[in-house]
């Protein structure tokens, strides 16, 4: 399977530029999502959409692979519409993972049992959450919060999509992860600082 990373937000809030690019402990942010989606054992090539807002991104990604990721150029501005025009220019065929590019805490023991229980379960489509908890246990506040079966879950930002489909609405399972790791993505300081300090204690 391939991934795609959405990597086409400025980052306004956390106001220290192109987001992607923000180094944690002399890494940009987006380079742990790529280097563990390369490390894991059941995803193929890596793409990275930018669009007009993230001419650094871009650069930095060729310099930093030399051509073993390949960069989409999106319109921008609107996710849905970026992210289908990044699977068809990737000429990606069955299962393509999506992925945001602010999530430095995701391994690729998760990647493998995300894609494993995609495989699975069998369906188009897999969402990844985690319970409204493990967001508040890691120092996070979720912006987005659905009631699933009267549990309040938060999305992570990891999906599977099959690309064959990808201009349809696709039968989703909503696969929920109580792992902290995947509680914590970087929209403030406060996130990218709260980061840091787990990144540490986890190396």
């Amino acid at each position: 399977m391939d991934a795609i990373v959405m990597a086409g937000g400025f980052g306004q809030r956390l106001g220290m530029g192109e987001k992607p690019c923000v180094e944690i402990l002399g890494k940009p942010l987006i380079s742990y999502v790529i280097d563990n989606l390369r490390s894991s054992k059941n995803i193929d090539k890596v793409f990275v959409a930018v669009s007009p807002v993230t001419p650094k991104t871009e650069i930095m990604i060729h310099e930093r692979y030399n051509g073993e990721v390949q960069v989409i150029r999106t319109f921008g501005g609107n996710y849905v519409r970026d992210m289908i025009y990044a699977v068809e220019t990737s000429n990606t065929t069955g299962p393509v993972m999506i992925i945001m590019s602010d999530l430095p805490l995701i391994n690729p023991e998760i990647i493998d049992s995300v894609i494993e229980k995609y495989m699975e379960e069998g369906k188009p489509a897999l969402s990844v959450y985690v319970p409204i908890n493990v967001c508040k246990g890691a120092g996070s506040r979720p912006e987005t919060v659905f009631n699933k079966d009267g549990k309040l879950i938060v999305p992570t930002g990891v999906n599977i999509l099959d690309s064959s489909q990808i201009r349809k609405e696709q039968e989703d399972f909503n696969l929920i992860l109580d792992n902290p790791r995947l509680a914590v993505n970087v929209n403030t300081v406060k996130d990218l600082q709260r980061c840091k300090d787990l990144l540490q204690c986890l190396n």
